[in-house]
């Protein structure tokens, strides 16, 4: 099993200033440089305080300047919104700036909110079919001389410049949940991200029956599958609770930005009321304790070695969570010191 950690600037509150968030972002980062953690992964979003984000090549060229050891992953671009042209030539060219470094995580988006500001109109299924013609189209560009006419994209013959450092190119990573998006992927030979949100083991155990299906149909080379999951490490019982209280919290927020029925202004939601939060079940701390990777260090141990033996190769420490700093980085710590050496 490899460990990574996702994390992007996640703010809460209008008090917390970007450059400070910023600033504790790559202290964290560092944190998982200085452990050997394989990978740094960071998304793209755009207009939402919630997750910032706006180019993730931008911030892992900045990371590669503080950190010397891992690998650096876009989780995940969002790839209706690029041309494969420009994503092509731009990942190639973080990948040379880094000295080889860079992964590309690619996705459809799931915020509505960002869909109707960078392309209105455009729905998940639509989104998912962009996807599914853009990513393909990455590898050949980098070969060189792809010419290409479809469905979302036409031009003649292009070479990336620059090629990537990498000698197969960036390795690709693809976003799956449904049997279609594991199928695509693992048929592309590219790897797999998933990540079962706040549905716990069942949900585990069906992407990687999902992932596994989808192998068993192709010739090639089994392709990486990775587990991204939110993850709080507690010095105590107390902790943990209050973990899963922070984490009832922000998925609240998650819930009411994918919705996408609040107002939002300055990149701010309008506030959920307590009453709002503790009336949504689905939520509610007593099951994300059960159904997220939180405990006491030797309880995520546990929980870790079941992903480990149903055959996950990665599994992502996801720190987003609306917690302070200092809660965030002494997770982060106890999970470095106590839980990475079990799986040494």
């Amino acid at each position: 099993m490899e460990f990574s950690l996702f994390a992007h600037m996640d703010r809460m509150s209008s008090d917390q200033s970007h450059q400070q968030l910023h600033e504790e972002f790559i202290e964290l980062c560092k944190m998982a440089d200085e452990a050997k953690m394989r990978a740094v992964w960071t998304g793209e979003h755009h207009g939402m305080d919630f997750t910032i984000a706006p180019n993730p090549l931008l911030e892992l060229v900045n990371l590669s300047h503080h950190t010397q050891h891992v690998k650096l992953g876009t989780g995940t671009i969002i790839a209706p919104f690029w041309h494969p042209i420009k994503l092509a030539g731009e990942s190639a060219a973080a990948d040379l700036i880094t000295g080889g470094r860079i992964e590309l995580g690619i996705a459809r988006g799931a915020y509505s909110y960002e869909y109707e500001r960078l392309r209105p109109g455009m729905d998940a299924w639509e989104a998912g079919q962009r996807m599914r013609e853009l990513t393909p189209l990455l590898p050949k560009l980098w070969q060189g001389d792809c010419a290409h006419q479809g469905e979302f994209f036409e031009f003649p013959a292009t070479t990336s410049t620059p090629k990537p450092v990498q000698e197969d190119g960036v390795p690709i990573w693809i976003a799956a949940r449904d049997p279609s998006s594991h199928e695509f992927g693992v048929h592309n030979g590219f790897n797999i991200q998933v990540t079962p949100l706040w549905q716990g083991d069942q949900e585990i155990d069906v992407l990687m029956e999902r992932f596994n299906a989808a192998c068993a149909t192709y010739a090639g080379p089994r392709p990486k599958i990775m587990l991204l999951h939110h993850t709080y490490v507690g010095k105590d019982a107390a902790d943990v609770d209050l973990a899963a209280k922070e984490l009832s919290r922000f998925y609240c927020y998650f819930g009411a930005w994918f919705q996408n029925k609040r107002s939002v202004q300055q990149g701010q939601i309008d506030p959920l009321t307590d009453a709002e939060i503790e009336a949504n079940s689905l939520m509610a701390p007593d099951k994300l304790a059960k159904d997220l990777t939180i405990g006491t260090s030797a309880q995520v141990i546990d929980r870790i070695k079941r992903y480990e033996d149903l055959g996950y190769d990665e599994y992502s420490f996801w720190i987003d969570s609306g917690m302070s700093f200092q809660r965030k980085k002494d997770s982060l710590a106890r999970f470095i010191d106590d839980v990475m050496p079990a799986f040494v």
